[in-house]
């Protein structure tokens, strides 16, 4: 027979798996992206073995939703999701994404504008050195992280 303090300390153990095992799940992903596009397959890619669980939509324009998600022409990449309330917007490491919602900051989301080389997806021998910014909800930025 367990005794109560060996009972509590299961209970305590098994609660703690359990926790753990919740903060170790991503939240859905719904990614949008030209149905041709090699890249943002590989980016979709990174999040899946980051963890997150994503769902695609194909479309042969985006601008609808750049345009919906508050995503300047300078601030776009080649594709945009969103996760939770925030939009993600090109190609934004799956580390910074689990940050944005680790903190939940007051935020519209992520964006790494363009398509920088050695970016998620975007591998390549030589990288170029890039910034994700955190996009406020009037549209301003800053820097949120470093590559």
């Amino acid at each position: 027979m367990k005794t109560i303090r060996q009972l509590s300390l299961h209970l305590f153990l098994g609660s703690a798996l359990l926790s753990m095992g919740a903060l170790a799940e991503q939240p859905k992903i719904m990614v949008y992206k030209s149905p041709t596009c090699g890249c943002c397959s590989k980016w979709v890619s990174h999040l899946q073995e980051n963890g997150f669980d994503v769902e695609t939509v194909d479309l042969n324009d985006l601008s609808m939703i750049k345009s919906m998600s508050g995503i300047k022409p300078e601030l776009a990449s080649c594709h945009t999701a969103r996760v939770d309330d925030y939009v993600i917007e090109g190609h934004v490491p799956a580390d910074d994404i689990k940050r944005l919602l680790a903190e939940r900051p007051e935020a519209r989301g992520l964006t790494v504008p363009g398509m920088p080389m050695g970016s998620p997806g975007m591998e390549a021998p030589q990288s170029d050195h890039y910034q994700v910014l955190l996009l406020d909800k009037d549209g301003q930025t800053q820097v949120f992280a470093e590559h």
